[in-house]
């Protein structure tokens, strides 16, 4: 392994413990595919507790889990010149405010034209590889709009990583609901995993991946409301299945949701958008950003609003808990 690859090292959870290993690093480490893992596992880059094991190990609260990246391929992934919306930039990491219809990594179907490909346009030096992918550390829907943070080198992925892992990263949408929450916040905790019958979809499954995610309602605006979604936990759709399992589907949702509603509203998407990220940079300061709504989504609530704003009395969400400071006694 190249010297410049350093290892990155997790610990377990509790609520991992009986997990097998390769499922357990696909989750932990999002920008490695299952199959990739398992691969890496075979071939000795992956030690439990500094001892080889077999991808079926199922792991306990507590191993330390070190894996070995080897360097990465050169990649064959066409660079090209699409404009990106850069909100922050260090030599450590960018920042980007995704806009919707972009996907994030080529895939069939789509090997043209996604975030990765602008990417290697505008940071020829990241190694972005088909398996490893190095630098994308967390993802966002296709037809979600918002933050999103890359890595500009190894170690600085694998400090996201970690964190990322530990559940230690800031991560706030906004996401138009249909009804309303009878709290004015509170938590979903229900385990997600692939749904066993549709591979396109994810689901409420018993034995799924643990899944939280915490709401605070915004405005009430007629039968619909504005929400603000924090992650716990980062399952792939967790939002959009985890609403649609409160039946509250995110408006404009083409699998979990109906799109009557957002038809009606002149809507042409999911209403859900990553407003708020926050991370620890690699010299230890907090850096938290905020990206405001994009045109399409901010025209849906100005009508909202213009259509109910004498029908609702005010609404007084309170201080989400994720905003609250703690007490000074």
């Amino acid at each position: 392994m190249a010297a410049d690859q350093p290892p990155v090292s997790l610990v377990v959870a509790e609520d991992d413990s009986g997990t097998r290993l390769d499922r357990y690093l696909a989750a932990a480490l999002p920008d490695l595919s299952r199959s990739y893992v398992q691969h890496l596992i075979g071939d000795g880059h992956v030690r439990v507790n500094d001892a080889l094991v077999k991808s079926s190990y199922q792991v306990q609260a507590g191993d330390s889990v070190t894996i070995l990246l080897p360097v990465p391929k050169p990649s064959d992934i066409v660079a090209e010149d699409i404009p990106l919306a850069i909100v922050y930039e260090d030599d450590d990491v960018v920042v980007v405010n995704k806009a919707a219809g972009m996907v994030v990594h080529p895939a069939p179907g789509h090997a043209r034209g996604t975030l990765v490909n602008a990417l290697l346009h505008h940071y020829p030096r990241m190694q972005i590889g088909d398996d490893l992918r190095p630098g994308i550390v967390h993802r966002l829907d296709r037809d979600t709009s918002g933050l999103l943070v890359v890595a500009k080198h190894d170690r600085a992925k694998a400090h996201l990583q970690v964190q990322q892992q530990a559940r230690q990263m800031l991560k706030v949408y906004n996401a138009l609901i249909d009804g309303h929450f009878k709290e004015g916040q509170g938590v979903i905790d229900a385990p997600i995993d692939r749904h066993p019958q549709d591979r396109l979809r994810m689901a409420i499954v018993q034995g799924g991946r643990p899944a939280r995610t915490h709401y605070r309602t915004c405005e009430v605006l007629g039968p619909y409301s504005l929400v603000d979604a924090k992650l716990e936990t980062g399952r792939t759709h967790q939002i959009r299945v985890h609403f649609s399992h409160k039946h509250h589907p995110v408006i404009g949702d083409p699998l979990y949701g109906s799109r009557r509603s957002a038809t009606a509203l002149g809507l042409r998407r999911q209403f859900l958008h990553a407003q708020r990220l926050g991370f620890t940079k690699l010299d230890g300061s907090w850096l938290e950003l905020t990206a405001a709504l994009p045109s399409d989504l901010q025209a849906v609530l100005d009508e909202l609003r213009a259509r109910y704003a004498t029908t609702n009395a005010p609404f007084d969400p309170g201080t989400p808990w994720w905003d609250q400071q703690p007490s000074s006694s």
